[in-house]
């Protein structure tokens, strides 16, 4: 341009005015958090941060699986009083770096109003931090570890704290079989969740006046557990409790039982999904899990999640789906109210993602998990928690989960 002479420098001035005029030199992809309004003319982008590859990725599937339904249910009930919602998915993987990956992605890239995700606590409290920098509500479908919500002040989940669930199961135990007296328990060292409960479910066994004869640690990608089952065994334990993911823990129980365990086995959160009957097949009878989440909790919203559920994966929906499909629902209802208010679509996006995280903490929501709220600091306040207990078919391939009547 130095060196144009002043015709070419009137001509290109006239084409850059051109340009501008037919909105040409826009970029798609500005950051839209700096324009004077949100763009949600059209749809309203709703993150999902879910593991769809690595050995997490079962677990990430039912997340999936869970908020498609709910954005199709509140989309054909109108969305965001006439706007619909779109889902954004990014794979997080199994590990923290895919997890932060897909947070910068759904944050600066797709320009969403908020994240839902990701799949694991020990990917959260590596992502979370990112979503808190750039004032961005994040809501854990699948988070249950402790120290989640004081993440900061844009963070909240809808999965209970294991602290709250966990002990419901051990109670179940005692139930079945007053007699146990020593417990051996396993968790995987290597993930912050399993850690988080372990301690919990150690605490409980103490609480209740049980002799804890073991601690076993493992790795949620080892496949041989006989050196920490034997060594369980060798002390004779009358109840089993295992914290670690579905592939992992669902071995872990078969190699249990193959050395010749008989007593009652507990698994953690990590053991409430519909493919840990896959892993252990026949072993898993009368595996005890507590859970968030009854398909046959008699709720409207239920009802109808669960036949579009059973319509669409022909089985029973498992707490994870559930507990995905409630945070969409969060999220929508949370939009709803705040564009009653002041409509969204004049807002920025910071100012939509702020005020967006104020309001979804405010409001009372009926569903498929009961009435939840939150806590100031955005932890679920939930009241219906469950027991359940893994029955296998006669083939020993398919099962279910058994609820329990816990007193």
């Amino acid at each position: 341009m130095k060196n144009a002479t002043a015709h070419q420098t009137a001509f290109l001035f006239i084409c850059s005015l051109l340009l501008i005029a037919c909105g040409k030199t826009s970029n798609p992809h500005q950051n839209s958090a700096n324009n004077p309004t949100t763009n949600t003319s059209d749809v309203i982008p709703i993150g999902i941060a879910f593991a769809q590859t690595s050995n997490v990725a079962l677990l990430g599937q039912e997340g999936t699986d869970g908020v498609k339904i709910a954005q199709k249910y509140f989309n054909d009930k109108g969305g965001i009083n006439g706007k619909p919602i779109k889902l954004v998915f990014q794979d997080t993987g199994g590990d923290e770096a895919g997890a932060i990956n897909a947070f910068q992605t759904l944050i600066n890239q797709d320009k969403v109003v908020g994240i839902i995700g990701p799949t694991l606590s020990q990917q959260a409290f590596s992502a979370d931090p990112v979503a808190e920098r750039n004032k961005l509500p994040v809501l854990g479908a699948s988070n249950t570890a402790n120290g989640i919500p004081e993440i900061g002040d844009y963070v909240a989940r809808v999965s209970s704290s294991v602290a709250v669930v966990a002990p419901y199961s051990v109670k179940a135990a005692l139930q079945q079989n007053p007699q146990i007296k020593r417990v051996a328990v396993f968790y995987a060292q290597n993930d912050a969740f399993n850690k988080s409960e372990t301690e919990i479910f150690q605490k409980t066994v103490k609480d209740l006046g049980l002799n804890l004869v073991t601690v076993q640690k493992f790795q949620t990608t080892d496949t041989d557990f006989q050196a920490q089952a034997s060594d369980a065994i060798n002390l004779k334990p009358d109840l089993a409790i295992i914290s670690g993911l579905a592939v992992d823990g669902g071995n872990l129980v078969k190699q249990l039982r193959e050395l010749g365990y008989k007593g009652l086995i507990i698994g953690g959160n990590g053991f409430n999904t519909s493919h840990i009957f896959s892993v252990c097949r026949a072993f898993c009878e009368g595996v005890i899990v507590a859970q968030a989440y009854s398909p046959v909790y008699p709720s409207k919203i239920n009802t109808a999640f669960r036949k579009a559920y059973i319509e669409q994966y022909q089985r029973e929906p498992p707490q994870v789906s559930a507990q995905a499909f409630a945070a969409v629902q969060v999220y929508v209802e949370a939009l709803q109210s705040l564009d009653k208010k002041s409509k969204i679509n004049k807002l920025s996006l910071a100012q939509l993602r702020t005020q967006l995280n104020q309001e979804l903490l405010k409001g009372t929501y009926q569903t498929p998990l009961g009435e939840i709220a939150f806590t100031s600091a955005g932890d679920v306040i939930q009241k219906e928690f469950y027991v359940a207990q893994l029955k296998m078919e006669p083939n020993g391939v398919k099962g279910k989960f058994s609820f329990l009547n816990i007193k």
